[in-house]
């Protein structure tokens, strides 16, 4: 009786992974033995660390200047990164920057991935008319350039954390909708999605359940790339005073108002765009390495 009892836990245990399963192993396999990967993730998930923490490490105020300590170089006791053009402390707002940065960075290709993601599976699974009337409305935010466009859409709504998020959000959902429906018209014509469609399986079902779970991928990585230039465009807003207005600690708009400091304190004015350079390059390491962890076959 007890040999009854134990063969079937022991045929649980040898039984074969799924494979979803077996192929998100190999993935994460594939991303630990990443030495490249792996360093950029840790160095995002310091900035990150940091900029939750901001309180705790700084134990500064980001607003808090003296006009005796004006551009003070990198070293000065008691202010590690020196201070800005009104006395501020630098390592104080480079970390409580990195907030506003991260959430400028991440929310609008958040927004994009959501709408544009949406638009796409619907236009590359219905297909005929449907994909028509998606695409080209697609193709008219193409025809105009994707700086312009964020420029034009905060300067209507005003400068802002809100005005930023949804103009990036506009400029990135096209491209979204494009590799979204690129991914699902290639597989919606796959057997096991005919099998679902003659299984009775309805539309929203088969969606959800196959199509999403296999674009999921491409997808992804497609959104962290994109989220290394949505760091930067937003810095760029901010740096022509459309993004976030000051005194917020922001590294696109450290950099306009530290500008004029380049020939005093050129170390202090590099600061912010050295923080915009590592973020970024950070999101574009992560993304290569994650899509070629994924180019893997099940075997």
């Amino acid at each position: 009786m007890n040999k009854s009892m134990i063969l079937p836990a022991d045929a649980a245990a040898r039984a074969p992974a799924p494979p979803g399963r077996r192929r998100a192993n190999r993935v994460l396999s594939r991303l630990r033995r990443d030495k490249t990967t792996v360093a950029a993730m840790a160095v995002f998930l310091l900035i990150v660390a940091l900029a939750i923490f901001a309180p705790l490490v700084t134990g500064g105020e980001p607003y808090a200047g003296s006009a005796l300590e004006r551009l003070k170089p990198i070293g000065t006791p008691g202010h590690p990164l020196g201070t800005d053009e009104l006395g501020r402390d630098m390592w104080t707002r480079l970390v409580y920057g990195a907030r506003l940065s991260l959430i400028s960075g991440a929310a609008p290709v958040l927004i994009a991935l959501l709408l544009g993601g949406g638009l796409g599976v619907v236009a590359g699974y219905a297909g005929g008319r449907v994909n028509t009337l998606i695409m080209r409305t697609m193709d008219i935010f193409y025809a105009f350039p994707a700086v312009l466009l964020a420029i034009a859409v905060c300067a209507v709504m005003g400068p802002g954390l809100a005005s930023t998020i949804i103009a990036l959000g506009i400029v990135f959902i096209p491209s979204l909708v494009r590799v979204t429906e690129t991914a699902t018209t290639r597989i919606r014509s796959m057997d096991y999605i005919e099998a679902a469609r003659c299984s009775g399986v309805n539309d929203l079902q088969i969606i959800v359940h196959q199509v999403a779970p296999n674009i999921l991928g491409p997808v992804l990585v497609y959104a962290a790339s994109l989220a290394s230039l949505s760091i930067i465009l937003a810095a760029g807003l901010s740096f022509l005073g459309l993004g976030m207005p000051p005194p917020n600690a922001d590294w696109g708009q450290m950099l306009n108002s530290l500008r004029q400091a380049i020939y005093v304190q050129p170390w202090l004015a590099a600061l912010p765009g050295m923080m915009i350079f590592i973020t970024s390059a950070c999101f574009n390491l992560m993304s290569d390495g994650l899509r070629a962890a994924m180019d893997v076959q099940d075997g």
